[in-house]
């Protein structure tokens, strides 16, 4: 017998540290190959960290919350594989990509909560199937057999059944059972705290959910998640001297061109050819045009990027919102800027982006008219010194100028609100970047070819 040390692998190149969040297995657990042994949180993304050999944990170096870095060895397993051997294999790994990604498996948990749950007995399973421990603290509780949990679908990675899932199961899906239990668990107890008008809190947690009740409704936690991105909110509110700037579109040229050539795209290409590589393309001009937006404020010193990597906010199924970056957006032509989008925004509604890819923004674009909203005024994703919204495009009368005289025609029109930073960034400047963005998708070439 050896004994490996499991060490925090590279999450990326701007990935130094992590936040261990959840310990999935304790001292004495049989390990198997590949099977995640603790969940780590970075500043954006959430990610399992699998074991790397066959064996038993036998000591955990860290607690929960406690911050942890790249390259420090984190729990101790013993093997009857010899380290050396491993050891090996990883350092032959043909590029630090491939090896990040046999360490670090590329789910990335956006939305997961952290949950502490009630300690319990974790119950026995023959199954093969994979279930984190408060998943299986919950089957317990609501008397849920390992044949029965193992019927319920899963929407986490590789189809493990999430916290939501077996919630939701419970609420929607579990048949009735109309027979009374010979054993019955005690009633939890109600604890009351005092709230605002002096109305009592009943908490209900028996069920994992952390959910509690009002007189005036249900009290629900927020996620880890929500909380960072409330806590990013009102950071850069209370940094930054947000100011706005808007301006009116005429996109008429660009709807019919894409309707013109989005069907031949499609079958060519294999990819949906949407509005938003458009948007993207000019952007990236226009931030070539005025490389004084592709800036950040650290303190009191401008750092001026050579590169320029747009942040494309999307917001996720459960609500919460996740920026993945197009990386050198300036360097990408359309049908390479539709592949990339496409690519991203789909991993980022199955929680498959890796941490590397929401990271090294230097300029942010959020598509407020995906809801429906004609503008809005985003707020600033620090240290970046502006952020775009693309508003919804619609058909409306509009007043058209030619040689032969003025008259009314139906057009496609959106706005464009630009947030920028007035400590850095003047009005001038931020007018003139949003003009640039304008003028660019109304000088469209309707006969380009893609």
């Amino acid at each position: 017998m050896s004994k490996f040390e499991l060490k925090l692998p590279r999450m990326g190149e701007s990935v130094a540290e992590a936040t261990l969040t959840t310990w999935l297995k304790e001292v004495g657990d049989t390990i198997e190959l590949d099977e995640p042994i603790f969940e780590i949180a970075t500043d954006k993304v959430d990610s399992e960290v699998p074991s790397e050999v066959e064996g038993v944990l036998v000591e955990k170096l860290f607690d929960v919350d406690d911050v942890i870095k790249v390259g420090d060895t984190v729990a101790i397993i013993e093997t009857e594989q010899s380290v050396e051997t491993v050891q090996s294999a990883a350092m032959a790994a043909p590029s630090e990509e491939e090896k990040s990604a046999a360490l670090v498996e590329e789910t990335v948990k956006v939305a997961k909560e952290t949950v502490s749950a009630p300690v319990h007995q974790v119950q026995k399973t023959t199954s093969d199937r994979f279930y984190s421990p408060l998943v299986k603290n919950i089957a317990k509780q609501e008397g849920i057999s390992v044949a029965e949990l193992d019927t319920i679908q899963g929407t986490g990675n590789e189809g493990r059944v999430t916290k939501n899932d077996i919630l939701a199961y419970l609420e929607n899906d579990k048949p009735k059972n109309t027979e009374q239990p010979i054993v019955k668990e005690a009633a939890p107890a109600v604890v009351t705290a005092p709230v605002t008008n002096n109305k009592p809190i009943k908490s209900n947690e028996a069920n994992g959910s952390g959910t509690s009740t009002t007189a005036d409704g249900e009290v629900v936690p927020m996620s880890r998640m929500g909380k960072l991105i409330a806590k990013h909110m009102v950071d850069s509110v209370s940094t930054s001297a947000h100011v706005q700037s808007f301006i009116e579109v005429d996109v008429t040229k660009i709807v019919n061109w894409r309707n013109k050539v989005k069907n031949v795209f499609e079958k060519r290409e294999g990819e949906k050819l949407t509005f938003t590589p458009i948007f993207m393309e000019a952007v990236a001009k226009a931030l070539k045009k005025y490389p004084l937006m592709n800036i950040s404020l650290v303190g009191d010193k401008v750092i001026k990027k050579k590169n320029i990597n747009i942040g494309m906010a999307a917001a996720l199924p459960d609500g919460n919102l996740i920026v993945p970056v197009i990386k050198n957006a300036d360097q990408l032509n359309l049908v390479g800027m539709a592949k990339v989008i496409n690519d991203l925004a789909s991993r980022a509604r199955e929680n498959k982006l890796k941490p590397d890819e929401v990271q090294d923004g230097t300029y942010t674009v959020t598509n407020v008219g995906t809801f429906g909203s004609v503008f809005g005024t985003p707020i600033i994703n620090q240290p970046q010194v502006g952020i775009l919204a693309l508003g919804a495009i619609r058909k409306i009368p509009s007043v058209i100028e030619t040689p032969e005289g003025d008259f009314i025609g139906i057009r496609s029109k959106m706005y464009l609100s630009h947030s920028y930073d007035h400590r850095v960034v003047n009005g001038a400047l931020g007018s003139m970047f949003a003009k640039a963005v304008a003028d660019y998708l109304e000088a469209w070439d309707v006969d380009r070819e893609v």
